[in-house]
């Protein structure tokens, strides 16, 4: 059994919102489901870091959610800034329930225990703190993350960390983000959000003792990363 990873999945088959329309994406969901199909048995677990479908509400994303539980493995769902369709847990997992989406698992002010070590993570924020909004924006994802950490804790399970946004960019550091890592003793972070000419920017590498991976689906050439 094994863990994958990416993010950005920016899927749009219930909604006009191709993105194919740039450069690299060609044929990107066919890429994605058949490297998907090679690697992935039923047994194992993918984290998908955020915007995952351009569906703005439940209707408009189901075919993204059904695309996603037809794959193999468990799929754990965590929120981009994208995700417009993304609403409370309770009705998040009674739409699941309801529409046999049976894989799909919610990660938020919560942890997923697979394979020996506990699944943590939260969407984050904009590195961007010049201001009342971001910085009161920051702190709520902060608290979730802590909420999500807290959680590993209790079960005993070193924490592996997902977040939407980069917690560090070019000269840029999200230092409650960082001082959280550090404080639980995260000794892994993947993140999604970047594309494009931001990735060469991405920050990849050992940090404070920390290990970061950026896994934005464009980045990784539309190929699950293994842990």
């Amino acid at each position: 059994m094994a863990i994958f990873a990416i993010g950005d999945l920016h899927l749009s088959t219930g909604c006009n919102k191709p993105m194919d329309i740039f450069s690299g994406w060609q044929d990107y969901v066919g890429r994605i489901t058949s490297d998907w199909r090679s690697r992935v048995d039923v047994q194992d677990t993918v984290v998908i870091a955020g915007d995952i479908s351009w569906g703005m509400n439940f209707k408009e994303a189901k075919s993204d959610f059904e695309l996603l539980h037809s794959l193999p493995g468990r799929k754990i769902l965590m929120k981009g800034n994208h995700d417009y369709w993304w609403n409370s847990r309770k009705k998040m997992e009674e739409f699941f329930d309801q529409n046999g989406l049976t894989s799909l698992t919610i990660l938020h002010n919560s942890c997923v225990a697979a394979e020996g070590v506990a699944l943590c993570g939260t969407r984050g924020w904009m590195l961007e703190e010049g201001c009342l909004h971001d910085r009161t924006v920051a702190a709520r994802e902060e608290g979730r993350l802590r909420a999500s950490l807290e959680a590993a804790r209790k079960l005993e399970l070193a924490p592996v960390v997902f977040l939407h946004y980069p917690p560090l960019f070019a000269d840029s550091v999200s230092g409650g983000m960082i001082d959280l890592l550090r404080e639980y003793g995260v000794k892994r972070c993947f993140y999604g959000h970047l594309h494009g000419a931001a990735c060469p920017q991405a920050f990849e590498g050992e940090y404070l003792g920390i290990e970061f991976s950026l896994i934005s689906a464009d980045h990784l050439k539309f190929r699950l990363k293994e842990l």
